[in-house]
């Protein structure tokens, strides 16, 4: 099947040039659109039965809606998650939803290089020396063979890091609903109390929403580290603040953050921040804040690109072949 047609939003120039230089081998012709998908955008765009869209654009029901009359009847995301998708939405409408899997490298990679900063108090060195403070920090890093690491969700993702951490031989505990990997598995409550560090990798859904809260950090190891790269709300990050202050968490790496829409991704320097999330933890030494970027390779994006194409002529026969 030659010519079909995909729309692909909120594409950046480094993926529309995948996008165009890829399409041809899959006989797809994208329309490429660099804004956040939109009602206004939905109707006006060219009325292709398929589109794409990131994890940075919000899909409601009012979209849905406004896609459906524009003919859409199959949205790829380009993440893993598709918690910004209303999906309830999607399917009373009869819009397919469709997500990828690309390289699970990029975030384990990105997870262990937190895990290493937070341990090594690497936020406190470097702005140190950036004030040519070069005195050594007065509290001394910690090596991961001496920790015991939780990793929370052992799907590609967590996979990927659990064999990372076993270079460095560290003990590592593992929890998920279904065990799908050899792995030393516990219930959640054992694995928070005898984890060092503990790294989010579960899915975010109505039954993961602050996984970790008040009581599952009252129940974690005192001085124990937080990593997230997950997506925000799988921590409850007033929680967080509040174990931060008190001494009960040694600190935290987070890569996604609740309220991060509108932030992350955007230029905020003659802005007011008003996340008072995000201005308490920026403010504290032990905790390390990057803007949703472990997935952000040169690899991902191919994977990415690659898995969006091929879901799209997936759909397109599967209405063919019916």
């Amino acid at each position: 099947m030659n010519n079909i047609g995909i729309t692909v939003y909120d594409c950046e120039h480094d993926e529309a040039d995948v996008f165009r230089r890829l399409s041809p081998r899959f006989g797809v012709m994208p329309a490429i659109i660099s804004d956040p998908l939109s009602e206004t955008n939905a109707i006006s765009a060219p009325r292709n039965q398929c589109i794409s869209v990131s994890h940075k654009s919000e899909v409601s029901a009012s979209i849905l809606l406004a896609l459906k009359r524009a003919g859409v009847k199959y949205i790829s995301t380009r993440s893993i998650g598709c918690n910004h998708i209303d999906t309830t939405a999607a399917k009373k409408m009869g819009i397919a939803i469709g997500n990828v899997a690309y390289s699970p490298d990029s975030v384990a990679d990105y997870t262990l290089m937190l895990m290493l900063m937070a341990v090594r108090n690497a936020k406190s060195i470097v702005r140190s020396v950036e004030k040519y403070d070069f005195k050594l920090d007065s509290v001394r890093g910690k090596e991961l063979r001496d920790m015991t690491v939780g990793v929370m969700g052992t799907g590609r993702i967590g996979k990927a890091v659990i064999e990372r951490l076993q270079g460095f031989g560290c003990h590592v505990l593992a929890y998920d609903r279904c065990q799908k990997i050899t792995a030393d598995y516990v219930p959640l409550d054992k694995l928070l109390r005898n984890s060092d560090i503990v790294t989010l990798h579960v899915p975010l859904g109505a039954d993961t929403h602050h996984i970790i809260g008040h009581e599952q950090i009252k129940g974690m190891k005192q001085g124990a580290f937080i990593i997230n790269t997950g997506r925000g709300a799988l921590l409850d990050t007033a929680a967080l603040i509040k174990a931060l202050e008190t001494g009960k968490l040694g600190g935290a790496a987070l890569d996604v953050l609740e309220g991060e829409e509108g932030l992350f991704y955007f230029d905020c320097t003659q802005k007011t921040i008003d996340n008072q999330f995000l201005l308490k933890l920026q403010r504290m030494p032990n905790v390390i804040i990057t803007p949703h970027t472990a997935y952000y390779t040169e690899r991902a994006l191919q994977d990415t690109v690659e898995k969006t194409l091929g879901n799209c002529l997936d759909f397109e026969r599967s209405l063919t072949h019916g």
